[in-house]
């Protein structure tokens, strides 16, 4: 039996708050990509404590389902990857590099883990990623093609092509930054398919090199309908619907736990600590 034939489906749709229909669709998809982005929080803890978190679908039930706990790309997309899979989606994980804050594309390495998926009777396949760290984040996927823009919960969207040596071609998600006024690259990737021992191999260089970011501080994000959450070490940052944003500096541990066990909803493991 494999690993997505053993998920505990049920848990997970009552996780995220999912109450529509379980045909293999693109409302379905939708729905439950919407739902899972809105219940369940961007988190490092694991990698601040110095180790990797485990990807094995017992212990991402465990952890992400039954306890008040994120995770990080790997972890996120692979729990969707399994939920789509027993819904009857074809996917395939793909891996990017994260472009947003980078000189050029290739100055980093692919560390970040998406998915393609295949919704029968549509045309093209799409683009899910529930794990994407940073306000630019999809909450809804979008089709994987170029020229279109797609809106939806207060975020805007598109795919263009950049030019590159590779026999691939390379695909570039930009979240459009209603401040700036200006379209932002988030992450860019090619349609190669990579497998669990790939996502293996990146989840520990990403929790445990010290060079990653991931292991220098707690870096927190969560999504709801009306803000978006931010913690990066202890700086705090909100922004509204409507665009405002405000910053708050944590300065003690004691506010800093129940900061994140508040409004990130976030159980902060035993030994953790979120100010160094």
């Amino acid at each position: 039996m494999s690993d997505s034939e053993q998920f505990d489906l049920d848990a997970y749709l009552d996780r995220i708050g999912w109450q529509g229909g379980r045909r293999p669709g693109l409302q379905t998809l939708r729905g439950v990509h919407l739902a899972h982005a809105l219940s369940l929080p961007f988190e490092n803890l694991d990698a601040v404590s110095g180790r990797a978190p485990s990807l094995a679908p017992a212990d991402l039930t465990a952890k992400m389902i039954h306890g008040r706990r994120g995770g990080y790309c790997y972890e996120h997309n692979t729990l969707l990857r399994l939920a789509l899979q027993r819904l009857g989606f074809g996917v395939t994980p793909l891996a990017g590099r994260v472009v947003l804050g980078a000189a050029t594309p290739e100055s980093r390495p692919r560390t970040h883990a998406m998915l393609r998926v295949s919704v029968p009777g549509e045309p093209e396949p799409y683009l899910a990623d529930v794990g994407f760290g940073a306000i630019g984040a999809l909450l809804l996927p979008v089709p994987l093609v170029t020229g279109e823009e797609s809106e939806g919960a207060g975020r805007r969207h598109r795919l263009v092509h950049l030019p590159h040596e590779g026999p691939s071609e390379l695909w570039e998600l930009q979240a459009y930054d209603r401040r700036a006024r200006e379209w932002t690259g988030q992450y860019a990737f090619t349609l190669e398919p990579f497998g669990a021992p790939d996502l293996e191999v990146f989840n520990w260089y990403a929790g445990t090199h010290p060079r990653s970011p991931f292991t220098q501080r707690p870096y927190l994000q969560r999504t709801t309908a009306e803000r978006h959450l931010s913690l990066d070490g202890p700086r705090l940052t909100e922004t509204r619907a409507d665009g405002t944003v405000t910053e708050h500096k944590l300065t003690n541990e004691t506010e800093a736990r129940r900061v994140v066990e508040e409004h990130f909803g976030i159980a902060v493991p035993e030994g953790v600590r979120l100010l160094g």
